[in-house]
């Protein structure tokens, strides 16, 4: 599954400054393998979250695991949409998603850990198989979403790094894993 040129690290041109902390985060290598690799230890992580511990929130305004799950599950979706769109080079300019609004709207926090968890692994399976299938001059084609400028080549980065970035919230945050 190596893969060549079109996925090397996007270059900060390719995508909005406010997404350098997570394409920052990951290791480099071949994104796709990392998209397929990486999502295992989050599994891990969830699967030993013990059921009464699901909806805990670090504070009162914020998400709970369930809630977290969903997020990114909902995020990973939002930004596979985005690149697909530009990849098959639609001209239209992609809407935002205000994550807020999205986690209030989704009915995360009142499904099983379990479920969302097996969700988010088929997310991320049919994420990997969707960039796994693209060529140069998709990963190439630019576009627009919430009126910021992306290339395709710059998506599975972001996704990887968002991953990251709430996994280590959960860790750190959440107490999960501890």
């Amino acid at each position: 599954m190596g893969r060549p040129a079109p996925f090397r690290r996007p270059r900060p041109e390719e995508y909005p400054s406010d997404y350098l902390r997570y394409v920052e985060r990951v290791p480099e290598g071949d994104i796709v393998r990392t998209l397929a690799t990486q999502v295992e230890d989050s599994l891990r992580l969830l699967r030993g979250v013990l059921s009464g511990r699901e909806v805990f929130r670090p504070a009162e305004d914020k998400w709970s695991i369930r809630e977290v799950v969903g997020h990114v599950i909902d995020t990973e979706r939002v930004f596979v949409y985005r690149a697909l769109s530009i990849a098959r080079a639609d001209p239209a300019a992609l809407p935002s998603m205000e994550q807020d609004d999205w986690a209030q709207a989704a009915n995360a926090a009142v499904r099983p850990l379990a479920d969302l968890t097996d969700e988010l692994e088929a997310v991320r399976k049919a994420t990997v198989l969707f960039f796994a299938g693209l060529d140069g001059a998709a990963a190439d084609r630019r576009g627009v979403a919430n009126g910021l400028g992306f290339t395709v080549r710059a998506f599975p980065w972001i996704i990887a790094g968002h991953e990251l970035h709430h996994r280590t919230l959960l860790r750190e945050k959440y107490g999960v894993g501890s």
